[in-house]
């Protein structure tokens, strides 16, 4: 099973392959990613490493976080599941529905 980490407080100069190359040490990772401005394309200063192995990962986030990247130290831990939302409908509170409740009289 997989387990992807957070990496925050990356210097601007980090890119995927200097994540992937800090984190190789610890076990096999099958994707290193910098999140990156979708406008501008500059880093935001964070990223995901994905372990194939979990006591990998937990070993990596043992040694790394707080140390040192490119200048930076760096915060690792487990990532968290994002939280999704309900999206969709008509932000009015009505389900789309943008009649005043009258939907089925018009």
């Amino acid at each position: 099973m997989s387990k992807k980490l957070f990496v925050g407080s990356l210097s601007w100069d980090t890119n995927d392959e200097g994540l992937r190359n800090a984190f190789r040490a610890h076990g096999e990772i099958s994707e290193a990613v910098v999140v990156s401005d979708r406008d501008t394309g500059r880093s935001r200063g964070f990223g995901f490493v994905t372990f194939e192995d979990d006591d990998a990962a937990d070993k990596a986030v043992a040694a790394l976080n707080g140390s040192q990247l490119d200048g930076r130290t760096i915060r690792v831990d487990v990532a968290q599941a994002k939280q999704r939302t309900g999206g969709g409908g008509g932000g009015n509170g009505r389900g789309g529905n943008s009649r005043g409740g009258y939907g089925d009289r018009w």
